[in-house]
């Protein structure tokens, strides 16, 4: 998915909605278990709406052969996967690109990438892909892999437009092996029509945090990781990323030289 800039007004409700405690139990009277309770109720009421809620599929249907982040930034993407070793030069082997396009920036491709979006004649440009697959994430959040398939992932400045993104993130925490990476990165471009309401109302250090708060409200992940990965006050489009390793795999799999933990933004050295 692509960016744009603008904003739309800020979310100020912090109400939460109220839940019932689900039938009584004719037997001993305690209730009965409700269903489980949904993670993205933890944010406040609109976060996760858009001011256009036409379905996607329309929006993303024109082609955009473009890059939608400056050159510095889609260079420091691909440094960044080679630092964290999921790139062609490294192990990670089988690697899944998340709402994908025409490019994944990666210096060397994986042994196998999948890409997924929404735009097949962009997908089926992606030179560095061995596959693709067409699918909205925000009208199904179901990946159509097995268990354990990739060996890492990626979604690159496109979070910020997931309606249910602790949904996918714990799809993608199936699909990858333990001890995989999953390395989200993004800017402060977007379309601010299809950008959810929540990510234009928070700071560039506070989306950080929120990313790192959906990998912990997912489960099945060691701590994130969050940087700043281009020079802090210099011109051109800021990189942030936020990534973990998917839990159970040896010694964290957090990568090497990876900044601090979610609550604050550290430097890689991605300069090259």
């Amino acid at each position: 998915m692509g960016h744009g800039r603008g904003r739309t007004p800020a979310v100020t409700s912090v109400a939460t909605p109220a839940r019932d405690n689900g039938p009584m139990d004719a037997v001993d009277g305690r209730p009965e278990p409700g269903p489980e309770p949904d993670p993205h109720d933890d944010f406040p009421i609109g976060f996760f709406t858009r001011v256009d809620e036409s379905p996607d599929e329309v929006f993303y249907e024109p082609d955009r052969f473009v890059t939608h982040i400056d050159d510095r930034a889609v260079q420091t993407v691909g440094r960044l996967y080679r630092q964290l070793g999921i790139d062609g030069e490294d192990s990670a082997g089988a690697v899944l690109d998340l709402m994908s396009s025409w490019v994944s920036h990666f210096l060397t491709p994986p042994s196998e990438l999948v890409v997924l979006g929404m735009n097949e004649r962009e997908l089926r440009a992606n030179r560095q892909a061995r596959a693709y697959v067409v699918q909205d994430l925000n009208a199904d959040p179901h990946l159509p892999f097995p268990d354990d398939r990739f060996g890492a992932a990626t979604c690159c400045v496109s979070i910020d437009y997931l309606v249910r993104p602790i949904d996918v993130l714990r799809e993608v925490a199936r699909v990858v092996r333990p001890g995989g990476l999953v390395v989200c990165t993004f800017s402060n471009r977007c379309f601010p029509t299809k950008v959810i309401r929540g990510w234009l109302a928070i700071t560039e250090e506070q989306r950080c945090h929120t990313v790192g708060r959906y990998f912990r409200l997912a489960g099945g992940y060691d701590e994130p990781m969050a940087a700043l990965c281009t020079p802090a006050g210099t011109p051109g489009d800021p990189l942030y990323a936020v990534w973990a390793a998917v839990s159970g795999g040896a010694g964290g799999g957090s990568g090497e030289g990876s900044g601090e933990g979610s609550d604050g933004v550290g430097a890689p050295d991605t300069a090259g």
